[in-house]
């Protein structure tokens, strides 16, 4: 890209450490709060689930090489996470036109 640095998106992003897991949940902050349709699919894009706090998406990468579990939703997410190396494009799926990906690291 010519004329300057890539600029990346604000997201919500969420983080939940358990002595197991340590649970990374992203969303594009126009789908917080919506539920998405897909024939019999409801997926909520809840505030209790992926409503942490606003952060431009590079905060979130030390957070998504510390993961072990990420679900995440929305275009600037999705795509911003495939760009950064931690989801394949073939790993995605879409619900009401919106990308949604997640991974478990075992």
């Amino acid at each position: 890209m010519m004329g300057g640095p890539h600029i990346l998106p604000s997201v919500y992003m969420r983080v939940r450490e358990t002595h197991e897991h340590y649970l990374v949940a992203l969303c594009d902050e126009s789908l917080l709060g919506k539920t998405l349709v897909k024939g019999e699919v409801k997926f909520s894009v809840s505030k209790e689930f992926y409503g942490g706090d606003l952060v431009d998406f590079k905060q979130c990468l030390p957070h998504l090489e510390k993961a072990t579990i990420v679900n995440m939703v929305g275009k600037d997410s999705v795509e911003s996470a495939i760009d950064a190396g931690y989801v394949h494009k073939n790993a995605v799926i879409y619900i009401e036109g919106h990308p949604h990906a997640q991974w478990v690291r075992l």
